[in-house]
């Protein structure tokens, strides 16, 4: 890739490598949003069905929705008028930036119309949230650049797991022996095998977040390790740039774990497949299992993927991940090597910084 020469390069390169709150004068209403200006025009076009009353016939729903189209077109013209009047926006003109009061229209607007169209409340406060949420996701994900994140910590994903082979090494043992003993246990079958889908989502879910929040636990002083180490004499990092900062050591190190929890998925998957036949599974479920699309004939044996395999393997392989985790955070020797290759690798971004914002200087007009 060539040298950044001027300024609108260095954005670019910082961009790309995860980091664009780093970039001078990077705002929601510009930035972040507006990016994300077509996918909020069709959800919001969507919502326009809010206005359906499913009591109501035919006849009477369309012209509810013609109300609802009304009732966006007066609430879209008001918001013309008043949100910006320096702008002097025309009464249906697409805005250029999504500012706070757009954002505010597009949770309470469509959130009306089935208030409005028999007192659908319940609908009403599910859009609204519905549409809050899909706010902060946007904000989280282009306003962080987590696209970006991903696509450069990807790109570093195999070097990174051969810093985090020693650790695994080390942590392998335990905890493989830890995992087979749960495998072969009727208990662990039955457990995981009778609890409702809802449930298992939850305990699913929990270990993630516990798994998350000890990856999390030490970026902070991490990150105040790696802006003194490649940061160098350049000025200090605002809060929301340490965010962004952190983010992308946390991404680093989550994938590392994903790969492992995955890994680990997959071989008791197999080993369940050639060791634990239909009929072991029947007798430590107490009835037959239910087959999934995989069925073969290995050397003369029909061998078989079983749902409730699956559910097994995905229960020991997010116990393991969890585990894996915590060895994250407490292995002091991983620490080191991942914090001396993040370093090096990020000492480079820093350096483009420092020449973004000397390039920011020299554009910079002179105030007399």
């Amino acid at each position: 890739m060539d040298e950044p020469t001027t300024v609108a390069d260095y954005e670019r390169s910082l961009r790309q490598a995860g980091l664009p709150l780093f970039v001078d004068g990077w705002s929601a209403s510009e930035d972040v949003y507006t990016r994300a200006l077509p996918l909020l025009a069709l959800v919001f076009i969507v919502e326009l069905a809010g206005a359906i009353n499913v009591q109501w016939g035919p006849v009477a729903n369309l012209f509810a929705i013609l109300g609802g189209v009304v009732v966006v077109l007066i609430g879209f013209a008001i918001g013309n008028r008043i949100a910006h009047p320096d702008e002097r926006r025309g009464f249906f003109s697409v805005p250029q930036r999504i500012g706070r009061p757009e954002r505010v229209a597009f949770v309470i607007v469509p959130a009306l119309l089935p208030l409005i169209f028999g007192g659908q409340w319940r609908s009403a406060l599910v859009t609204a949230l519905f549409n809050l949420l899909l706010l902060w996701l946007i904000w989280v994900i282009v306003g962080y650049g987590v696209v970006s994140i991903l696509r450069w910590t990807g790109s570093r994903l195999f070097a990174q797991l051969a810093s985090s082979f020693g650790l695994l090494v080390r942590a392998l043992p335990l905890m493989m022996i830890f995992s087979l003993v749960l495998f072969f246990t009727t208990e662990m079958w039955q457990v995981f095998t009778v609890l409702p889908a809802r449930l298992q989502f939850v305990l699913f879910s929990v270990l993630v977040l516990l798994g998350s929040a000890f990856m999390a636990a030490r970026i902070p002083r991490e990150v105040d390790q790696l802006e003194k180490e490649a940061g160098g004499d350049g000025p200090p990092l605002s809060k929301k740039q340490r965010a962004n900062l952190g983010l992308v050591m946390f991404i680093a190190q989550a994938l590392q774990v994903l790969i492992v929890t995955l890994a680990i998925f997959a071989f008791f998957v197999l080993l369940g497949v050639l060791a634990v036949p239909e009929a072991t599974q029947a007798v430590w479920l107490g009835h037959p299992p239910t087959p999934v699309w995989l069925s073969f004939n290995l050397l003369g044996t029909e061998v078989v993927l079983t749902q409730q395999l699956v559910l097994v393997s995905g229960a020991i392989a997010a116990f393991s991940g969890l585990y894996f985790a915590i060895a994250v955070l407490t292995d002091g020797t991983y620490r080191e090597e991942f914090l001396t290759q993040i370093t090096d690798q990020m000492r480079a971004t820093f350096q483009l910084r420092r020449s973004y914002l000397h390039a920011l200087k020299e554009r910079a007009p002179v105030v007399e």
